[in-house]
């Protein structure tokens, strides 16, 4: 199944990494917190990523483009006839990486529009540059394909300052974006979406987290997939350190490779 990452945003709250490089590419353990998303992916068997650059895209297709130079030994033949060889393997050979561009200013619900005709018919995975967690993500496509619904989001319990879940068993009811006081679960990313989200989607205006969710809530076309386990955003650079003891401390939930 296809992952679709969003990873054009400015990332203003985390200006003092993202002033140099946008916020996928901010490091957790000595790599970009992207590499981390996907790497949780693959390990369920996902390989095939679609990546929504905007702001400092250019930084993210160096990563991709110099990956395999970066992490091999290398033997340069020189001459009329150069030649370079790569010793190494590595895990992520059998990645797929699409890097799409997807405009500067446009909003989440434009860019993951523009994914759509990358994606093809059917369902396809689709989550945030900025966020972790250790949430079974074989049983979440697992509950989205019993349901028959457009989305499944992954419902997480964090701290404040996110748009508050209105549940009914596992059907989302309501969508409120960012209330004054929150409680209950909220929309942690991690979702699995059929290609009949598009139906749903404005321009490069539209913000998905708004009318569209709000939308296939209402119509009762997405259901919440429950996790009580870990889930970290890195919207602050507090929030980046608390990532990065995680890792350096040898306890990083996500990490299930």
């Amino acid at each position: 199944m296809k992952v679709v990452i969003l990873c054009g945003g400015l990332g203003t709250r985390l200006r003092e990494e993202t002033e140099f490089r946008p916020k996928p590419m901010v490091p957790v353990g000595g790599q970009p917190i992207i590499w981390h998303i996907m790497k949780s992916y693959a390990c369920h068997g996902h390989r095939e990523f679609i990546l929504c650059l905007g702001y400092k895209g250019e930084i993210i297709k160096e990563y991709f483009r110099n990956y395999l130079w970066n992490r091999s030994d290398v033997t340069l033949r020189l001459g009329k006839t150069p030649q370079i060889t790569f010793h190494n393997s590595h895990d992520e050979e059998d990645w797929s990486v699409t890097l799409l561009e997807t405009g500067l200013h446009t909003q989440t619900g434009g860019r993951l529009r523009r994914a759509i005709d990358h994606v093809g018919e059917g369902n396809f995975l689709f989550t945030y540059g900025d966020g972790l967690t250790d949430a079974d993500l074989a049983a979440l496509v697992e509950f989205h394909r019993s349901h028959g619904a457009i989305g499944t989001l992954t419902a997480v319990r964090p701290a404040g300052r996110f748009g508050e879940l209105g549940l009914e068993g596992t059907a989302v009811r309501t969508f409120h974006e960012k209330p004054a006081r929150e409680s209950g679960f909220i929309n942690g990313g991690f979702m699995v979406l059929h290609s009949r989200v598009k139906d749903y989607l404005g321009g490069e205006d539209c913000v998905f987290e708004r009318e569209p969710l709000e939308r296939l809530a209402a119509d009762g076309q997405m259901r919440a997939f429950q996790h009580e386990g870990f889930w970290q955003c890195m919207d602050t650079y507090r929030e980046q350190q608390i990532l990065e003891k995680m890792w350096t401390d040898g306890c990083a939930p996500w990490r299930k490779w």
